[in-house]
C-alpha cells in the first residue's frame, strides 16, 4: 500500500446549491464524507490542495487521512465531479475506511524494459488493452500499480494478468479467464508492405493461372 497523505477539510454548516456556491467563491470545493455507518459528512477543501492531489496518478486509488477540527478521518475517493466546459472542480464524494473495509477499484498498470524487448526493437508497438485492473481488496492492501516486464517479448507476445505480481487478499474481478493486458503487434508499416506483397503474389498466380488456361486451349481443340 502507498502511504497515507494528509488533506486539510472545513466543515460545511450548511448544505444545498447556494451553499456550494458560496464555497466555491472562496476557493473552495464541496465535499461529503460518507458511510462506516456514520452520518454524511460536508467539508469543504482548498483547491490548490486538491488540484496537486488529482494531477498524481494515484489519487482514485489511493488512502487519505483528512484533517478536520484536529481530528483524522481516514477515507478514499470515490468520486469528483468538473465542470465538462471550464474543467473546473465542483465536487468530491469520499468514502470513510478502516482496515476492514473492502473496495472495488482500478488499478493502474506499468511496464518495464521496452529497451529489452526485441520485437520493440524491431520497430514492433506496444497495444495496451487495459491502462487499469479492476480489483477488490482491502484498503490496506491496494496496490499502487501492476508492473509488467517486457523483456525478451517478441512481435506477436500477449501480456495477460498473470504475468504480474498480484498480492494475497487482492482479486481481479475479472476472474473466469486470464485476460489479456497488452500485446505487442507489427508496425503498421510492415504489416501493409506484407499485405501488399501478398496481393502481388495472389494476382501473379492468378495471371499464370490464366496463361495456363489460355495456352491449353489450342491444344484441346485440335484434339477435338
Amino acid at each position: 500500500m502507498s502511504s497515507i497523505d494528509t488533506l486539510s477539510a472545513s466543515l460545511r454548516e450548511k448544505v444545498g446549491t447556494n451553499s456550494a456556491k458560496k464555497v466555491r467563491i472562496a476557493n473552495k470545493i464541496p465535499a461529503i464524507i460518507y458511510g462506516d455507518g456514520k452520518n454524511p459528512e460536508p467539508i469543504s477543501l482548498d483547491v490548490t490542495d486538491l488540484r496537486i492531489e488529482i494531477n498524481k496518478s494515484s489519487f482514485l486509488n489511493k488512502i487519505y487521512d483528512l484533517s478536520i477540527n484536529d481530528s483524522k478521518t481516514r477515507v478514499i475517493v470515490q468520486g469528483i465531479s468538473q465542470n465538462p466546459v471550464t474543467e473546473q472542480l465542483e465536487h468530491v464524494d469520499f468514502l470513510r475506511v478502516n482496515d476492514k473495509t473492502k473496495v472495488t477499484i482500478e488499478v493502474p498498470v506499468k511496464f518495464l524494459n521496452e529497451t529489452l524487448s526485441p520485437g520493440i526493437k524491431r520497430g514492433g508497438v506496444l497495444n495496451v488493452v487495459r491502462y487499469t485492473v479492476e480489483v477488490i481488496c482491502p484498503v490496506n492492501k491496494i496496490p499502487e500499480s501492476f508492473e509488467f516486464n517486457l523483456e525478451g517479448l517478441e512481435i506477436g507476445d500477449s501480456i495477460h494478468i498473470s504475468h504480474t505480481k498480484i498480492d494475497e487478499g487482492v482479486e481481479p474481478t475479472i476472474k473466469d479467464r486470464d485476460f489479456t493486458v497488452a500485446s505487442i503487434l507489427a508496425p503498421s508499416a510492415l504489416v501493409s508492405a506484407e499485405t501488399s506483397e501478398d496481393k502481388a503474389e495472389g494476382e501473379v498466380e492468378e495471371g499464370n493461372d490464366k496463361e495456363a488456361a489460355e495456352e491449353s486451349k489450342p491444344e484441346e481443340e485440335n484434339k477435338k
